[in-house]
């Protein structure tokens, strides 16, 4: 069997639940699974409860100087900045992602401008993916717009670089519930979804493998997309047709 070494790898979780700590988060019970394969392939892995820190609302690095008085944003960028793979999980409500994954987007955003050693910006070299959970439709939805952000930001998104759950549609049991409203369960809702444990199983290895291979060759090359060049007047071989 290939064997990859992942080492070189860190990477940041980031749960968007609506629920503090230490209240049970189902998301995160999905999430699990993808942390504890690329803690074994030896990634160093990262995470963050979005909602268990003061993050301000905003499209600025520090909202602390534009008006808030408090916003832990700046630290936790840091430990975005640090990792080459980001993976956002969030709930399903009402059809969409949460709200925290929505700040959350608007504070990577944030960031969007800022420039890497190449003039790049600076996710270019970095990996995302999304993990989903929920009681109704939407999966794929909230997968689409949260995929799009990251790769719109600079991320590079691999292939099935999503997993989700939502079992029946309607009221019920969520992931990795043992009890539903006194009922005892049989075992744990969703562990046994060949489909779920499938599709997280190819994300987790997708994002690692296009990880490395970005790491092992410095991130893209700048010719024809450093901000920096563009800035400086370069133009590779783009020509204006109005100036034909």
């Amino acid at each position: 069997m290939e064997s990859k070494n992942f080492s070189q790898l860190k990477a940041i979780y980031v749960n968007c639940t609506l629920k503090k700590s230490p209240t049970e988060s189902h998301t995160d019970k999905l999430m699990e699974i993808s942390k504890n394969i690329m803690k074994k392939e030896g990634v160093e892995v990262d995470e963050v409860r979005l909602i268990d820190h003061d993050v301000a609302s905003g499209v600025y690095p520090d909202m602390t100087e534009h008006g808030w008085d408090k916003d832990e944003w700046p630290a936790i960028s840091k430990r975005v900045m640090e990792a080459d793979i980001l993976i956002v999980g969030t709930p399903i409500w009402l059809g969409e992602k949460s709200s925290e994954a929505q700040k959350l987007i608007e504070r990577l955003y944030a960031l969007s401008g800022q420039t890497n050693e190449k003039g790049q910006y600076s996710f270019y070299g970095k990996v995302g993916g999304c993990v989903i959970t929920g009681n109704e439709d939407g999966v794929k939805h909230c997968a689409m717009g949260i995929l799009y952000s990251l790769q719109h930001v600079g991320y590079s998104i691999p292939p099935q670089a999503d997993s989700g759950w939502i079992g029946e549609v309607g009221p019920g049991p969520s992931y990795g519930d043992n009890e539903w409203k006194g009922e005892k369960l049989e075992k744990p809702v969703g562990k046994d979804s060949d489909f779920t444990n499938r599709n997280t199983t190819f994300m987790t290895y997708n994002l690692m493998h296009l990880a490395a291979m970005l790491k092992a060759n410095g991130g893209y090359p700048k010719h024809g997309n450093s901000r920096e060049d563009w800035d400086d007047g370069e133009r590779w071989e783009f020509e204006n047709p109005e100036y034909r």
